[in-house]
């Protein structure tokens, strides 16, 4: 797996939309930030999100309060409504497009690769979703693979809840480096 080369704290956003699935949601910010990755949540409104389980998030940040922010990668946490409420936000659109632009990491699990698709970000590509999210997103040329993580170049896909461990430890990987994800990982106890 290519390393990024960033010479600063990697910058990741995770954004949360109501009904976000809560164990990827979770998976993905706790993981990242165990790696000393700056994530940000942030709310595409000002309210607790409730996840798609009835679990109450608190974001970090208004997504509006932090659009001018130098990311380096947008991560989707999937589950529906949620990936739905991203796919929908134009916020999320332009901030995909703009990250994918600018060569740097977008990353969706679950249902959230529908955003991807929808960007025309998947076109070409490799990837992966929980099965049958893709289905009404027609992509040109789309490679779908069934595997639990899927990177081509700077997309990474993944199937779903039982994914997120897998997904957040590949995102750290290619942000950080296998060092750290060895690090990350090893009091983790995965079997």
């Amino acid at each position: 797996m290519e390393k990024e080369k960033i010479n600063h704290t990697p910058v990741v956003l995770v954004p949360l939309a109501q009904g976000c699935e809560e164990l990827e949601a979770v998976t993905i910010t706790d993981l990242l930030t165990r790696a000393g990755i700056k994530v940000m949540t942030a709310g595409l409104d000002n309210e607790i999100v409730i996840a798609s389980r009835g679990m109450k998030l608190v974001p970090d940040y208004l997504l509006d309060d932090i659009l001018a922010t130098d990311f380096d990668m947008i991560v989707l946490p999937g589950g529906l409504p949620g990936a739905d409420h991203l796919n929908q936000d134009p916020r999320i659109q332009n901030l995909v497009k703009k990250l994918a632009t600018e060569n740097k990491y977008t990353a969706a699990i679950c249902a959230a690769p529908r955003v991807l698709a929808t960007a025309g970000i998947l076109d070409g590509k490799q990837a992966t979703s929980f099965p049958g999210a893709l289905d009404q997103f027609p992509v040109n040329n789309l490679v779908y693979q069934e595997r639990a993580v899927v990177v081509d170049g700077k997309v990474i896909t993944s199937r779903g809840p039982g994914t997120a461990m897998e997904f957040a430890l590949t995102l750290i990987e290619l942000l950080c480096g296998k060092e750290k994800r060895d690090e990350v990982e090893a009091p983790l106890q995965r079997i």
